[in-house]
């Protein structure tokens, strides 16, 4: 359908790359690695160099979470994924609720789920809509996923739990950007490859005081089978001390480091600003096109991190996207493969530019209507 389709030069984004996950990282983060690279790539993580760095994180994420003091800012290796075994396994003691309302909303339920000594139980909603997580008296943690990466979805509320429960998020494609006060959430965790502009292997949890303290207990049930690069007693203590556990890839520490520096110049509030407005214009233009409509139709569980824009079925959006990227104009932009819909999926983080966002929906509609 588009195998003959040139985009105008004056409609090309400056830079091609609006993936929801691996995000654009900025050059200029290559460049101050390299310009620092002999000081610090190829050295262990136990020494000054790289414990500088981890400390750097986490006062940063102190700092522009608002944090408490009483809050720890734990590092480990494996990812966001990772963590869903681990919080199963270390920080639930009988019963857990999770909210499902995407795919990795329900790969964190299903790993708990295979946990034999907790009891596991889903509130669940079909794909494309929305849910508001509520306390459940039964259990002693709460599951919700700020930003379902899968499909768009965010959380537009959180419930305040009772005593004896933690309130876990998986924050990884909103951190930093859909709204969440993180000084009322137990367990706040992240991969640093969506917002945070890194790569990927690395997790980032905060834990309240109850949450630390819930993990390090359970550390101490020699009835649970933890293994060792899932026990969070490893991942707090070495935290403690600006390390992770086992080796961690530096490059992914210093991109982190490097992005959580800059959106730190401008502040929260107005990361989370400059997601409304690129949110605003990606919905209105889906809204304006009648080829188009936002997958997720409540608009108050629409993303500002990741949008999730339905494409008439008389366009083929496989055959466009190829067309795009084979003259390195826009990539990555495809819908979930999972959900099999016809669509775009489009990162609106912080460091891809509102002009280039803009030029993307000007050329999405370009090639759209010279075949309709």
């Amino acid at each position: 359908m588009f195998e003959t389709y040139q985009s105008p030069k004056e409609l090309r984004p400056s830079d091609p790359r609006f993936g929801v996950g691996p995000s654009l990282i900025p050059l200029e983060f290559i460049d101050s690695l390299k310009a620092q690279g002999v000081h610090y790539l190829g050295t262990s993580h136990r020494k000054s160099a790289v414990k500088n760095v981890v400390k750097e994180i986490q006062e940063g994420l102190r700092t522009y979470f608002r944090l408490p003091q009483d809050y720890s800012v734990v590092l480990g290796n494996g990812g966001a994924t990772f963590l869903f075994d681990m919080l199963a396994l270390g920080m639930v003691q009988k019963r857990a609720t999770h909210f499902v309302c995407g795919e990795f909303s329900e790969k964190w339920f299903k790993s708990s789920k295979k946990v034999p000594w907790i009891e596991t139980v889903a509130q669940q909603v079909p794909f494309g809509e929305g849910i508001t997580p509520t306390d459940d008296t039964a259990s002693d943690l709460i599951a919700c996923t700020l930003n379902e990466t899968s499909t768009g979805v965010i959380v537009d509320q959180f419930p305040k739990v009772h005593d004896g429960a933690l309130l876990a998020v998986d924050a990884t494609s909103g951190a930093a950007q859909v709204p969440c006060d993180v000084s009322k959430v137990d367990v706040f965790f992240f991969s640093p490859q969506k917002v945070f502009a890194s790569d990927g292997g690395l997790w980032v949890a905060i834990l309240s005081p109850k949450a630390r303290e819930r993990a390090l207990t359970l550390a101490k049930d020699k009835s649970r089978y933890i293994p060792d690069i899932m026990s969070w007693e490893s991942a707090i203590t070495n935290s403690d001390q600006n390390q992770t556990y086992n080796t961690p890839a530096l490059a992914t520490l210093w991109f982190l480091n490097e992005q959580v520096k800059k959106m730190n110049k401008i502040g929260y509030d107005a990361v989370i600003e400059d997601g409304h407005k690129k949110a605003k214009l990606v919905y209105g233009w889906a809204e304006e096109k009648s080829y188009l409509s936002p997958y997720i139709k409540d608009p108050k569980y629409r993303s500002n991190s990741v949008a999730a824009i339905d494409v008439d079925d008389k366009v083929n959006v496989d055959d466009l996207l190829k067309a795009l990227a084979k003259e390195k104009s826009v990539y990555n932009i495809d819908g979930y493969r999972k959900l099999g819909r016809n669509q775009f999926r489009i990162g609106l983080f912080h460091n891809i530019a509102y002009s280039d966002l803009e030029k993307l929906t000007k050329i999405l509609s370009h090639a759209i209507e010279s075949v309709l």
